[in-house]
């Protein structure tokens, strides 16, 4: 019999690539199925923006392919949707009828790319790269943020005061008149912000405020 311990059990697998498909041929949809799976990526299905809405977003790197001209609703107008919801992604859009105007305002709206059918599989295939490394880059700049708001909040309301008036420019002396402390204690205070905040460095510290949107800029 085999004992099962946590020291023994592998980490789990990262979750798949994902491509999300919604166009109203089915025998598109499952062209572009076999066309994914064949190099290795995830796929889901849906004839229709309504049945994606009601699904449960895939906690991967996931792109959507959309066709431009849906039931119910315009590409284009449920470009705007998803940009507006949790289930933001990239999203790569197909199209029957080439028409310029749409094509910029897709480009505009973040569309990675706009082609025309028939396409051909590589350039999907390219298009589909493209938009699944944009995706796993957000998600890294998205976890990045969370984690410095993380620590940011692990500040006393103090430290949180000085780590603004130093990432705003101003020198020691500087923020010790402005708060009313002695210089030492403002030296103090920001030694423990830059341990508390992970900082190797000032210009880091620095990049952190800016995630954070403190604002302050030196008068």
């Amino acid at each position: 019999m085999i004992s099962h311990t946590s020291s023994s059990r592998p980490p789990a697998a990262a979750p798949a690539p994902t491509v999300i498909v919604v166009d109203d041929d089915e025998a598109l949809r499952e062209a572009l199925s076999s066309l994914f799976r064949s190099v290795g990526l995830r796929v889901e299905l849906y004839g229709s923006a309504a049945e994606l809405l009601a699904a449960k977003p895939p906690a991967a790197p996931r792109c959507l392919v959309l066709d431009i001209r849906l039931p119910g609703v315009s590409g284009l107008d449920f470009q705007a949707q998803i940009a507006a919801s949790p289930m933001n992604m990239p999203i790569i859009f197909m199209t029957g009828h080439g028409d310029i105007p749409m094509t910029v305002r897709a480009m505009k709206a973040g569309a990675v790319d706009f082609l025309t059918k028939p396409f051909r599989d590589q350039d999907m295939l390219d298009a589909v790269t493209t938009a699944l490394e944009h995706d796993r880059r957000q998600s890294e700049a998205n976890k990045a943020a969370t984690d410095i708001r993380d620590l940011y909040q692990s500040l006393t309301a103090r430290e949180k005061e000085v780590m603004a008036l130093v990432t705003s420019g101003l020198m020691n002396k500087q923020v010790a008149a402005q708060i009313n402390l002695s210089e030492i204690t403002v030296k103090i205070h920001r030694g423990h912000v830059m341990r508390k905040m992970n900082a190797k460095s000032l210009a880091d510290l620095v990049r952190m405020a800016e995630t954070l949107g403190l604002g302050i800029t030196k008068a």
